[in-house]
């Protein structure tokens, strides 16, 4: 019994032994399958999340990239806007100033019935008068009459450079003559008349040293006093006593100096002009198109008293003067043809460029560095490619 019970128990032992190794190697399987299953879906969520960071990350980058767009954008239109505003308010200031001169100039004439026409004629005439008598010019009829033809050209004298400005005092009865060469410098050549000018051989001569440097060919000479661009500064005027040698008044001129006048004469910002009723500046104005502005002056104090708006372009233009507040501006190829007078502006509004026929200059092919007119003898001082010349100009009467 003993030694059959033997195999049998150690065969019911095996058959226990391999029943519970086959269980526990079942459930450690399932186990492993567990935790697999886990991993994967461990494994899914995190490779979610890293999608869902990056697509956050994008969005933050796009939106900050919008964003910079945007305020680019904002301050793009903030300063389109203040500069509008700034163009606006210039206006404004010069519609204002141009009014207060109407209401300035117009007489009073209560109890009076005067036909319009007559009583215009009358406003004027009596504009004229007033701002003849404040220039220091005897006061006649000539502003009745206006440039109808260059009528001659007299070269004078060949001196100096390419480029330069040559005048007379406008003063009444002055004969001095002042010699500015070239775009930039601090000295003047003074003659005691226009016979010692011409003179080829020592002629007689001052030389006039500034305290600062003038820019351009937009100088004029007034009662004793010139007045000039400052060199290095955009838009300021000095006036200079040429007696004493001493500056006694500056300006700066709103809204000038960011364009040259005439743009076949890139280095004038400035140019200055006397006529008959007194004290100009003319310049270009990029906020009007690059148009032409004129602006009158106090040639005492130097004080802005009228400013009008012109629809003369700077384009093409070489120079340009005023005739009895009739702005003139001649135009040229670019390539040193035949100069033209193309644009009028009447601050009176009695002459329209539309209804005035082109004016040419005596055939000369070259080109005008500077045009200056002198009420006193009704002649134009050029600066004619390094020639110092005179025009003779002829008028019409107004109907």
């Amino acid at each position: 019994m003993s030694s059959r019970g033997n195999p049998l128990f150690l065969c019911s032992l095996c058959l226990i032994v391999g029943s519970v190794w086959s269980q526990g190697s079942t459930h450690d399987a399932f186990i492993i399958q567990y935790l697999e299953r886990r991993l994967a879906q461990m494994e899914e969520r995190l490779s979610q999340c890293e999608l869902n960071t990056q697509s956050v990350t994008q969005k933050n980058y796009d939106l900050s990239s919008e964003i910079r767009a945007s305020l680019s954008t904002l301050s793009l239109l903030s300063s389109e806007v203040k500069s509008q505003v700034d163009g606006i308010s210039m206006r404004m200031d010069r519609v204002e100033r141009e009014l207060e001169y109407l209401e300035d100039k117009i007489p009073t004439q209560s109890n009076i019935e005067i036909e319009e026409a007559l009583l215009e004629q009358q406003i004027k005439a009596a504009e004229l008068e007033q701002l003849k008598k404040k220039a220091g010019f005897k006061v006649e009829n000539d502003c009745r009459r206006t440039l109808s033809q260059i009528k001659s050209l007299k070269v004078v004298k060949k001196a100096g450079d390419v480029s330069g400005s040559w005048l007379k005092d406008l003063s009444e009865g002055s004969q001095k003559v002042y010699l500015f060469s070239g775009i930039r410098n601090n000295t003047v050549l003074q003659f005691p008349s226009l016979q010692s000018f011409k003179k080829k051989t020592k002629p007689q001569t001052k030389l006039l040293q500034l305290p600062f440097h003038w820019q351009g060919t937009g100088h004029v000479v007034h009662h004793g006093f010139l007045y000039y661009h400052m060199a290095d500064t955009p838009n300021q005027i000095l006036k200079f006593d040429l007696l004493n040698s001493t500056v006694v008044d500056r300006t700066l001129i709103p809204g000038a100096g960011k364009l040259p006048t005439y743009s076949l004469n890139p280095n004038t910002y400035l140019d200055l002009a006397v006529d008959e009723l007194g004290l100009w500046v003319i310049y270009a104005d990029p906020d009007y198109g690059g148009n032409l502005v004129i602006i009158k002056l106090d040639k005492e104090t130097l004080a802005v008293k009228y400013t009008w708006d012109t629809q003369c372009k700077s384009r093409d233009a070489e120079g340009a003067f005023l005739v009895c507040g009739t702005l003139h501006v001649v135009y040229n190829t670019g390539y040193g043809g035949r100069s033209t007078i193309q644009c009028l502006y009447d601050i009176h509004d009695t002459v329209h460029s539309n209804e005035s026929p082109v004016v040419f200059f005596p055939k000369r092919y070259s080109s005008h560095s500077s045009i200056h007119y002198h009420p006193g003898d009704k002649h134009l001082y050029a600066w004619d490619d390094g020639y110092q010349t005179i025009y003779e100009v002829e008028t019409r009467r107004n109907d």
